[in-house]
């Protein structure tokens, strides 16, 4: 049998460990020329694909791809752009037969979140609908860590371990200052409708800072949200608040809302933390200061988890193999066998079940008083943040790479998106 292509992208905000994933597919399919003869990169993700802005990962030298392990970001450009329906959109989907067909591209890997796995499913069912063989893989990926069945998401443990650290450091200098000074510090992080980033702001509580977390899983009461920062400055003469930007009042407001929509249709958030630090302010008179982790938090390669380094690459590596091996419209997982000692393996989950699917902060991970979390979640969290990876420095920076991307040359017209 004729080794086939690969199509591989990029999708949704990029993450520090999202090129670690990129790598595991390449240099897998490096390792299976039999079965795979080159890997096409998606310029800016499914776009790519429509427009036939293909990459050619095969012109890149090994020690470059190998780099992308410890790059972070997306090395060939992500994008927000969700494929309708193929009743809503048909030109859509024949033009990616049409470009697949033209490039003997047998194989595809999306590499995102929910959105994305929506996407790969829908690209899963072409072999059926339009007569077109195509063995479509979901590569997960999402800081927000809200993707079903598999135990986290790569690019969480790495967003968790800088936020974690982040906090502490911050509330460490507000306490140093409280007597005469700050004694709020707000920071905002993101996580639309699931809690995890939030969760790992609260561990800070481990090392004795009083801290009070914002949760979207748990409706916004500001009588009580001020009373615990009262009492919580009162004890200890400052406080930390951890809020995600998915934080909400009872009617379903987000705090954070700025009334405007991104390409997906989702609210655009970004203001929760001056929201609260100035309720703080209003009720209480107390100085603060506030910060929006925003890209920070996301992009840190830095302080990457080593475990969430190793993960990332395991499963891009894992979605090559199972697609040699026969497997299509999947999405390899992690399965947690142990938290202590942390042993995990990889697993495997239908697109049918994963696709427009959300998994949010379990009740039980939550403390009961709604602004702190529970020994249960600690010993999740805890073992997606050990270890480091650090890159290699030069000059005092880390020394990231950029690969050349070079074109495949076009076989087809042109295409309106």
């Amino acid at each position: 049998m004729t080794a086939k292509n690969a199509f591989y992208a990029q999708s949704g905000g990029v993450t520090a460990v999202i090129n670690a994933s990129a790598c595991g597919v390449i240099e897998t399919a490096r390792a299976h020329p039999d079965k795979i003869a080159n890997v096409y990169a998606g310029r800016n993700g499914i776009i790519g694909a429509l427009t036939e802005d293909l990459i050619d990962t095969n012109l890149e030298a090994a020690e470059n791809i190998a780099a992308l392990r410890y790059t972070p970001s997306g090395a060939f450009g992500s994008c927000r752009y969700k494929l309708k329906s193929l009743e809503a959109n048909k030109r859509e989907y024949e033009r990616l037969i049409e470009v697949f067909k033209a490039h003997d591209i047998g194989y595809f890997f999306y590499n995102g979140g929910g959105d994305s796995a929506d996407t790969c499913f829908k690209v899963s069912q072409l072999s059926a609908t339009l007569g077109y063989p195509v063995q479509a893989i979901h590569v997960p990926k999402t800081v927000d860590n809200d993707l079903p069945i598999t135990d986290n998401c790569p690019g969480f443990g790495s967003v968790a371990k800088y936020i974690a650290t982040s906090t502490l450091e911050a509330s460490i200098d507000v306490r140093s200052m409280c007597a005469t000074s700050t004694k709020i510090f707000v920071i905002e992080v993101m996580g639309r409708h699931a809690g995890w980033i939030a969760a790992a702001g609260a561990l800070v509580a481990d090392q004795g800072i009083p801290v009070v977390t914002l949760f979207p899983e748990v409706e916004f009461d500001q009588k009580r949200f001020l009373a615990a920062v009262k009492a919580k400055v009162a004890a200890h003469g400052y406080c930390t608040i951890c809020v995600s930007e998915g934080c909400h009042w009872p009617d379903g407001r987000f705090l954070a809302e700025q009334g405007t929509r991104d390409a997906f249709g989702h609210a655009q958030l970004g203001g929760a933390a001056p929201v609260v630090a100035n309720m703080i302010k209003e009720a209480m008179g107390l100085k603060f200061h506030w910060a929006v982790a925003d890209y920070l938090q996301r992009a840190a390669r830095h302080l990457a988890s080593k475990s969430d380094v190793e993960q990332a690459y395991a499963l891009g590596k894992a979605a090559v193999e199972y697609a040699i091996a026969g497997h299509g419209s999947i999405m390899p997982t992690v399965v947690r066998k142990s938290s202590s000692p942390y042993v995990w393996e990889i697993g495997q989950a239908p697109l049918s079940a994963v696709a427009n699917v959300e998994k949010f902060m379990p009740k039980d991970y939550i403390s009961e008083d709604g602004f702190g979390i529970t020994d249960k979640c600690r010993e999740y969290l805890y073992p997606l943040i050990q270890g480091e990876d650090y890159p290699p420095y030069e000059n005092g920076l880390p020394k990231y790479v950029t690969l050349t991307n070079a074109p495949v040359a076009r076989r087809l017209g042109a295409f309106q998106l």
